[in-house]
């Protein structure tokens, strides 16, 4: 039950990073005509400013007085992508959609766990889930089509960001509407 008062009460960083995987995904559709360089330079930093958040609630959700793990995952790649990025933002158009791709794939997978871990606890967690399924699905796609042209890829991870915002906005206001009363589910 700490585990869960511990998410009940921690459900701002889910809002935040739906928030700016919204606001990302709403910047990929005003700018359609990005150039590459730019793309990699905005999703650098969104990848930088997902992984602080996935950190910052990996400590504040604590499962046995330890950080949850895949949360810390999922923190830490978020912020090795970002940094790998900044770092070399002349990769080329193949290397970057890989890298995405990558970071997409295990990034849903470690949500899909946290869905599974968490579905005794709160109701709806499918939203979490669902959020990890459409990551696998997207970096699936971008893995089978790299030769994707790069107007393409925009709309396809400026869509992937808003729908992925969406469902963890929608999750941080299912959990905050638990706290106060978090009432494990009937098995």
């Amino acid at each position: 039950m700490a585990l869960m008062d511990d998410v009940a009460r921690s459900w701002t960083w889910i809002l935040l990073r739906g928030v700016i995987a919204i606001l990302f995904g709403l910047v990929t559709f005003a700018k359609p005509g990005i150039t590459l360089a730019a793309l990699v330079i905005v999703w650098g930093a969104y990848a930088l400013a997902d992984g602080v958040l996935a950190l910052m609630a990996a400590f504040k959700l604590k499962e046995t007085g330890r950080p949850m793990w895949f949360l810390l995952v999922v923190g830490l790649l978020g912020i090795a992508a970002g940094i790998a990025t900044f770092l070399w933002p002349g990769m080329t158009a193949a290397v970057l959609l890989a890298f995405i791709a990558s970071w997409a794939l295990i990034a849903g997978i470690f949500q899909i766990a946290a869905a599974i871990r968490l579905r005794k606890m709160i109701s709806n967690e499918w939203t979490l889930a669902l959020s990890g399924l459409l990551s696998v699905a997207f970096g699936a796609l971008m893995l089978a089509r790299p030769g994707a042209g790069a107007l393409a890829v925009v709309w396809l991870i400026g869509w992937f960001a808003m729908l992925y915002g969406i469902l963890l906005v929608m999750l941080a206001i299912r959990i905050r509407g638990v706290v106060g009363h978090v009432v494990p589910k009937p098995a």
